[in-house]
């Protein structure tokens, strides 16, 4: 299979309030938006997402509306701290606070409107040892 594009479609009633979010809070343009879809993608292509209504009649078999729960959509960036402090230039509600983790990434994270957690990482050294407990012995 050779695919042109992946990005996960979040089926929610909070369609138009999530491009809002996106657009105003992360800088994402609108690529294609009707009255059930819209189509989102961060100014250099490197990361889409898609909200649609749940009663379309277009949507796939089986997508119930997103109730908030099992995802977790990460966006990786180079400079944690400094998408932090442009985040919260651009007035995002964050939930969690800028944090160095001993697994080896710096990130912060929130909701939007559709209760979707974003999880902003920057990927550096683990502490010393860290993952030596949960390795698969080959």
């Amino acid at each position: 299979m050779r695919f042109l594009d992946r990005y996960p479609i979040v089926v929610t009633a909070q369609k138009d309030a999530c491009r809002a979010f996106w657009v105003h809070h992360l800088g994402f343009e609108v690529l294609f938006d009707s009255t059930w879809f819209t189509l989102l993608a961060a100014d250099d292509q490197t990361a889409t997402i898609a909200f649609m209504t749940p009663d379309h009649p277009s949507a796939p078999p089986g997508p119930d509306a997103f109730s908030g729960k099992g995802l977790c959509f990460e966006l990786q960036v180079v400079d944690a701290a400094a998408a932090h402090a442009e985040a919260v230039g651009r007035g995002l509600p964050i939930t969690l606070p800028l944090t160095r983790e001993p697994f080896g990434q710096v990130r912060f994270g929130f909701f939007d409107p559709s209760g979707l957690w974003v999880d902003v990482v920057e990927q550096c050294e683990p502490a010393a040892g860290y993952w030596d407990r949960y390795m698969i012995a080959a």
